[in-house]
C-alpha cells in the first residue's frame, strides 16, 4: 500500500500579555521571608496559581542565594515565572529566565518548509489577540458579582464592581477600584505602579487591600472600619484608610 502523504499544518505561535505579581526581595532574606510566610498566613491562597516575577534589581547576591531564594519559595508554592534585574552570571539553565518590562507582542507563524525547492506559500493573517474590553475611558464596569475564585485583571485603568466581591475573589486594576457593594475579596489598586490610585467600597469585609504594592490585610485594619464605606490611598509608603461620608 502507496504511503499518502499529507501536508501537515503549520505550527503558530501566539503573543500573549499576561499580569503577573512582582516581588522585590531585601536583604537579608531571613527577615523578608518572615514578613512574607506572615503574609500567606493572613491571606491565605494569596499566592496561589498566580504568576510572580522576581525583581532582584539591585541585590548584592550569587547565584547560589538567588537559586536557594527561589528554592525556599517555591517550598511555600509561590512559582517564579522569571527573574528581573539579574545579571546573566547569576542565571543558570534550570532557573527561570530573565524578564524586562513586557511589551505587547503579535501573533506570528513560523515559516514552512517549501515542496519541491518552490517558496511556501505566505500564511493567512492570524486574528488580533483578544483582550478585555477597554472602554474609551480607561474603565472597566463589571455588572455582576464577584464571586469566590474569580479575579477580575485590567492594568489598564480604574475598576468599577457595581455588585459585590465574594471572600476568596480579587480584583487587581492599574487605577482606582470601586466597589458598590460589599468587599470581601481582595482589592489590589495601582498594580501598574500607579501611588495615586485608591480603593472606595460601600461596606468594607475586605481579606486584602493594597495600593502600588503596599497591603492591609483584615488583621491590619481597624475593628471600627469593618461594615462601614472606606477608602483606602497611599500615604508616604503607608496605605491609609478613612471612612466615607
Amino acid at each position: 500500500m502507496a504511503n499518502v502523504l499529507t501536508k501537515p499544518r503549520p505550527i503558530r505561535l501566539k503573543g500573549r500579555s499576561f499580569l503577573a505579581l512582582s516581588l522585590a526581595p531585601e536583604l537579608p532574606f531571613e527577615d523578608w521571608l518572615v514578613g512574607l510566610d506572615d503574609l500567606a498566613d493572613r491571606s491565605a491562597g494569596f499566592f496561589l496559581r498566580r504568576p510572580v516575577i522576581l525583581d532582584v534589581n539591585g541585590l548584592d547576591i550569587n547565584k547560589a542565594e538567588l537559586r536557594d531564594l527561589i528554592d525556599r519559595l517555591g517550598q511555600r508554592n509561590v512559582r517564579i515565572m522569571g527573574v528581573e534585574g539579574a545579571r546573566n552570571s547569576l542565571l543558570g539553565p534550570d532557573m527561570p529566565p530573565a524578564m524586562s518590562e513586557g511589551r505587547p507582542a503579535a501573533d506570528f507563524e513560523p515559516p514552512t518548509e517549501a515542496e519541491d525547492g518552490q517558496a511556501a506559500p505566505a500564511a493567512e493573517p492570524l486574528p488580533a489577540v483578544t483582550q478585555a474590553p477597554v472602554q474609551s475611558s480607561g474603565s472597566l464596569v463589571v455588572t455582576e458579582p464577584v464571586r469566590s475564585g474569580q479575579s477580575v485583571f485590567f492594568p489598564e485603568g480604574d475598576v468599577t464592581i457595581v455588585g459585590s466581591v465574594a471572600s476568596g475573589a480579587e480584583v487587581v486594576a492599574g487605577g482606582s477600584i470601586h466597589v458598590y457593594g460589599t468587599l470581601r475579596g481582595r482589592a489590589l489598586a495601582g498594580a501598574n505602579g500607579n501611588s495615586a490610585a485608591r480603593i472606595f467600597c460601600r461596606k468594607l469585609e475586605a481579606e486584602l487591600m493594597a495600593v502600588d504594592g503596599f497591603y492591609l490585610t483584615a488583621e491590619d485594619m481597624e475593628p471600627d472600619l469593618r461594615g462601614r464605606s472606606v477608602q483606602a490611598w497611599l500615604d508616604s509608603h503607608a496605605l491609609k484608610t478613612a471612612i466615607l461620608g
